[in-house]
């Protein structure tokens, strides 16, 4: 196993911690959302479909880690001349990437499984600002993705 094998696991890596943040992410929330629509359902009133929103808002962390392998990491580690020589630099750019993917998403999730007790039991009020917490630690994960892209061999 040479070098090369390592930088070409810079592929798998980023896509895949992403999309398991992603899915943490989305599994916190998704529970979340699923007992307060049965809390609603007992009282008689009508589901808030706001919690979708909070729901799906940590799938863009893949999508992110998905643009990362297909725009920077691809054409390189496909160059065996860049690889040749940048392997480490690679590696090291795919797992970075997959942390800031999954743990940005994974945290999200879990904002927006709060955000969902918030709603539930505030009676619907303060989507805006559960929006905004949950942006902000979106903003770690395009931070990683552009930050990232910029120091690419």
């Amino acid at each position: 196993m040479g070098a090369e094998f390592f930088g070409q696991l810079s592929l798998g890596l980023v896509l895949g911690m992403g999309a398991v943040g992603s899915a943490l992410g989305i599994g916190a929330a998704g529970r979340a959302a699923a007992g307060a629509w049965a809390k609603e359902a007992k009282a008689g009133k009508p589901l808030n479909f706001s919690y979708i929103i909070l729901v799906g808002m940590p799938l863009s962390q893949t999508i992110y880690a998905f643009i990362l392998m297909l725009v920077g990491l691809k054409a390189r580690v496909y160059s065996p001349e860049i690889l040749a020589v940048n392997a480490g630099a690679l590696l090291s750019i795919g797992i970075a990437g997959g942390l800031a993917e999954l743990f940005s998403a994974w945290m999200q999730g879990l904002i927006g499984a709060a955000a969902c007790r918030c709603m539930s039991e505030g009676e619907g009020k303060g989507l805006a600002f559960l929006i905004i917490a949950m942006g902000i630690v979106e903003t770690v994960g395009l931070f990683g993705f552009v930050f990232l892209l910029l120091v690419l061999p």
